[in-house]
């Protein structure tokens, strides 16, 4: 491991052990900040190379991410994380500039309504609503692209499942990062990995579940719990020291015995959305992504 990769551990670490405290509305609001900061450090480096434009509907707060060169027609639907209780415009443009440049195609980041103040199904229903926007905006199903980090992973594949019961056609394709789609929080890697996960815990997400909903067994809201059967092709990233491994394990076995297409990247040492993180591991299997939708929509 890389000596940058071994200090950032470290750094992660150290504000993991003083976040565990979630349930006041004081709580929300640094944690809100906080990842304000992030979105604004993310979005930095590429800052120059795009332009945001608002989306135009008055029932969602989203803006359109536009890199300078655009070579792929497609957009990307960009649904943050922050355990459904933090996370705003600005974080989600934060990784939405990224994956806009370096996929040279727009990205819709969406700042879905949070909880505990708008709880399930809030989220979700403004995902829809902006999925329908991108048709509105004359985006064809086929040349959207869903992509989620961490709750906003689970929401990703809860939108989908939305999509099918609502019978609109689905997207070309789902890319999840450290998805959290087992509010139940069952899987084994919650106490295998619970003493070497640097970044999160099974606390802090216990009282993200309580904010969100009274039914996390509900597939709308642990889509690990839904049929798959249709569903696009999907690419999920994960931590190899994460609580939440098991997440995407049995998410990615679960779209596999239903016949979808998935490929699943697990990264050793590595930690919860890792992917953001800017290491070299980061950087080098961030280039699956445009690989990833180049296939689906030359297969289209």
């Amino acid at each position: 491991m890389e000596l940058f990769t071994k200090m950032l551990r470290k750094q992660i670490s150290a504000i993991n052990k003083i976040a565990d405290v979630c349930s006041s509305e004081k709580s929300h609001t640094v944690q809100r900040a906080m990842q304000d900061k992030i979105g604004e450090f993310m979005a930095h480096e590429y800052i120059d190379e795009v332009q945001y434009k608002p989306v135009e509907c008055d029932k969602i707060q989203a803006e359109y991410v536009v890199p300078e060169n655009i070579t792929n027609n497609g957009v990307i639907l960009y649904l943050h994380g922050g355990g459904y209780v933090s996370g705003d415009l600005q974080y989600a443009k934060g990784f939405g500039t990224i994956l806009a440049v370096q996929n040279s195609m727009k990205v819709c980041c969406l700042a879905y309504r949070l909880a505990p103040e708008n709880p399930f199904p809030s989220a979700l229903d403004d995902a829809v609503r902006a999925y329908g926007k991108l048709i509105e905006d004359g985006f064809k199903p086929s040349e959207i692209v869903l992509c989620g980090e961490s709750s906003g992973g689970g929401l990703v594949f809860a939108l989908v499942l939305k999509l099918k019961e609502l019978n609109i056609e689905l997207p070309s394709g789902i890319i999840a990062i450290s998805p959290w789609s087992d509010l139940t929080m069952s899987g084994t890697s919650y106490e295998t990995n619970k003493n070497i996960d640097p970044s999160m815990t099974k606390k802090r997400l216990e009282c993200y579940a309580k904010c969100y909903t009274n039914d996390v067994n509900s597939p709308l809201v642990s889509p690990a719990k839904a049929d798959f059967t249709g569903f696009p092709p999907s690419l999920i990233f994960v931590g190899g020291d994460e609580v939440m491994l098991s997440d995407s394990v049995d998410l990615h076995k679960k779209l596999c015995d239903a016949g979808c297409s998935s490929k699943l990247h697990i990264a050793p040492d590595m930690w919860h959305i890792y992917l953001l993180y800017g290491t070299k591991q980061a950087k080098e299997d961030i280039k699956m992504i445009p690989q990833f939708i180049g296939e689906i929509f030359n297969g289209r």
